[in-house]
């Protein structure tokens, strides 16, 4: 064996030269991998005992992408599509043996090499789109040429990670290999494709798979019309689908010029900047600094959920999802059956559209043992409530579960704002008491809020940041005080949002700024999403806001027809002229004169007091990082990611701009507009908020 260089060695088996690259943790494209496959490959070709070549990897994958860290940085080392040109442009066959991952530029140079062979646990996929970015070395232009177009575009504006055997059938791997016996296999078929004599199959050469689309521009328009509403806002799906044109309609180097034009373009954006600080932004938050990594953890394998309503289900299902056994409680047998009901059809709907077997339905339904009995929690390692936000109720069931549930269980309240040190205080293990706070639908939600009470011990903390990756949860760590992170903040834009309504503007208004900004919806719109009457009771009505007035009418959000908008029998929405004529009621009742309100000011007075309610958050300490802020609005709230998260989009605008904003409403409307300590100290300083 040879070492090319500190993470590349080269070896003879029989006639097969066999470069392995070894960069742990997951063997990114970073320089000293380019430099290795480029020596590698001119090693091999010098090697007059080599008839062919392979590229194979040791640990745990293949070449899982590009070196993020490199991105937008100084090019150093080997330019990696003279890289790939080298091995193309390779007088010897050369075989990539991918197991693992081959992602992104990792795929790319599987692509340039003449054959590729995988493990049938294998995946391949171009997943930049979801950094803002386009594959920048030949992916868009390759990759339709070996599957085709229309799948090209799939794969491309996805990033989906594809298993080896549908690769296979695709064509873009050329042969399966024994699991666990790649090496062998990999050199095996470098032999047979000397022996058979098979050419040197340059992909940048292939046409046939793009035939069935060349004079079709119908089918590009027709695929941009089908995924409008996904693709809204993003720059990178629509550069990518140029790509696949370009692909289609000219020779290749014509084409490698239009992607690296278009890459060049969304690198240097601020899309990709944005999208690029959320991947690394999420994996931060992570990280709990005075929690180490080596912190004892709670072994769970059974959880006890209280509540069989929406969010008890939707929580539940998370839990069986990854084949953790649940105990479902409730107080009464038919909310339980109902709950029951709820998860199964979930499932079933999930099977249709074969997301999952039929039998697979059955095995989570299995999973899942239910009660009305509140003592057969008393073995499970964890505990989750999740009934009503009332601190009476909650504290209640605490203090019963005090008693029932055995040493070292977890007990945690799906609490989206209460005090979880009052919780806590209800029990004599205040340690092992923990907020989670899922998002409606819980089943599908991303983001996982992780309230830390002040007793709260390291391991319960370690244990739940942990099962929420396990659970597929996007987790965040944040401290008790009302609404924690992300409620607390959009208490902010709700109040704007109503207060721009008195002043002049109307719901739909408000809607449409915030909409247009990259929000799945606005406010008002979400509220009637939600109901009205969430939290609203008859008796105690006083038709004091708009929202009560509403109920009381029985214009209660999409469920009745009408809230603030009108409803057709499919859910479409018309603004309606009922809840126009209650806003003019009450703006006479207050003596305001209704004014213009322009787009911009909407947009000002419902983000920039988020912005400096994020800053106040920080002063305090509820939350660890600006960036784990952000997190949650992208993953909890539908914050568009291409704009970063609320903090770094704060930065973007200008803190200077966002506290002279603040002043100048504090001086006109109140205190509640006062300038958080952090933003006026960050603006004197200089200093944006990300890092600080």
């Amino acid at each position: 064996m040879t070492a090319i260089n500190d993470v590349t060695d080269y070896a003879l088996d029989g006639d097969v030269g066999v470069i392995t690259l070894n960069s742990p943790p997951v063997n990114a494209l970073s320089w000293r991998v380019r430099d290795g496959i480029a020596l590698g490959v001119a090693h091999a070709l010098a090697d007059a005992a080599a008839k062919s070549i392979v590229l194979i990897c040791d640990g745990r994958t293949f070449i899982a992408g590009a070196d993020i860290s490199e991105l937008g940085g100084p090019q150093k080392g080997a330019n990696l599509l003279e890289v790939m040109n080298g091995m193309e442009e390779a007088t010897k066959p050369v075989v990539a043996a991918i197991h693992g991952t081959a992602l992104g530029g990792g795929l790319e140079v599987a692509l340039t090499c003449h054959y590729r062979v995988a493990v049938p646990s294998a995946k391949c996929g171009l997943p930049e789109v979801a950094l803002g970015l386009l594959p920048g070395a030949g992916g868009t232009q390759r990759l339709p040429r070996i599957v085709g177009a229309e799948r090209a575009l799939e794969l491309l504006t996805s990033g989906r990670h594809v298993p080896a055997k549908d690769c296979f059938a695709m064509g873009l791997i050329d042969e399966l290999v024994e699991e666990g016996k790649l090496r062998d296999g990999a050199v095996a078929f470098a032999r047979k494709i000397i022996a058979e004599g098979r050419p040197l199959k340059r992909v940048r050469d292939l046409s046939e798979k793009m035939e069935a689309a060349r004079g079709h521009p119908e089918i590009f328009a027709d695929f941009r019309k089908a995924n409008v509403r996904k693709f809204r806002g993003f720059l990178a799906p629509e550069y990518n689908i140029r790509c696949v044109e370009a692909a289609v309609n000219l020779p290749f180097d014509e084409g490698i010029a239009t992607e690296r034009k278009l890459f060049m373009e969304l690198i240097t954006g601020p899309q990709s900047a944005a999208q690029r600080y959320a991947f690394f932004a999420e994996r931060q938050a992570n990280k709990i600094p005075d929690v180490p990594d080596d912190t004892p953890l709670i072994d769970v394998r059974s959880v006890g959920v209280i509540g069989a309503g929406t969010m008890g289900g939707g929580i539940a299902m998370n839990f069986v999802n990854v084949g953790i056994p649940v105990t479902l409680i409730e107080v009464k047998q038919e909310a339980l059956d109902r709950g029951l009901g709820v998860i199964r059809k979930n499932y079933q709907r999930t099977a249709a559209r074969g997301g999952i077997t039929a039998a697979d339905v059955e095995t989570r339904m299995g999973l899942i043992t239910s009660s009305l009995d509140i003592n057969a929690l008393g073995a499970v390692d964890m505990v989750i409530e999740a009934v009503f936000e009332r601190m009476d109720i909650k504290k209640d069931i605490f203090g019963k579960l005090d008693a029932i549930c055995k040493p070292g269980a977890i007990l945690a309240s799906n609490t989206s704002y209460l005090n979880v040190d009052e919780i806590a205080a209800s029990t004599m293990r205040p340690e092992a008491v923990i907020g989670t706070h899922f998002f409606s639908p819980a089943n599908v939600m991303k983001l996982l809020e992780i309230v830390r009470g002040a007793k709260t011990s390291k391991t319960v903390i370690a244990t739940c940041m942990k099962l929420a990756k396990k659970i597929n949860k996007v987790a965040a760590l944040v401290g008790v005080c009302p609404g924690f992170v992300g409620n607390r903040m959009l208490s902010q834009r709700q109040r704007e949002a109503n207060a721009l309504v008195m002043e002049g503007a109307l719901p739909w208004d408000v809607d449409r700024v915030l909409y247009d900004f990259g929000f799945p919806m606005g406010p008002f719109a979400m509220s009637d999403l939600a109901g009205l009457d969430v939290g609203w009771s008859k008796e105690t009505s006083t038709s004091s806001t708009l929202r009560e007035v509403l109920c009381e009418m029985d214009r209660r959000g999409q469920k009745t027809g009408g809230g603030f908008y009108d409803y057709d029998d499919n859910r479409v929405a018309r603004p309606s002229p009922v809840a126009e004529k209650i806003i003019q009621d009450f703006r006479i009742q207050a003596g305001v004169t209704p004014r213009a309100i322009s787009d911009e000011e909407i947009l000002e007075r419902c983000l920039y007091p988020m912005v400096n309610e994020g800053a106040k958050i920080l002063d305090e300490g509820m939350a660890i990082r600006a960036s784990d802020v952000d997190v949650i609005w992208e993953n909890g709230y539908g914050w568009p990611v291409y704009r970063g998260g609320p903090m770094f989009w704060g930065d973007q605008v200008g803190l200077g701009r966002i506290l002279d904003k603040m002043k100048a409403w504090e001086g006109a409307m109140g205190e509640v507009y006062k300038p958080a300590a952090r933003l006026e100290r960050l603006v004197a300083e200089g200093k944006p908020l990300v890092g600080s």
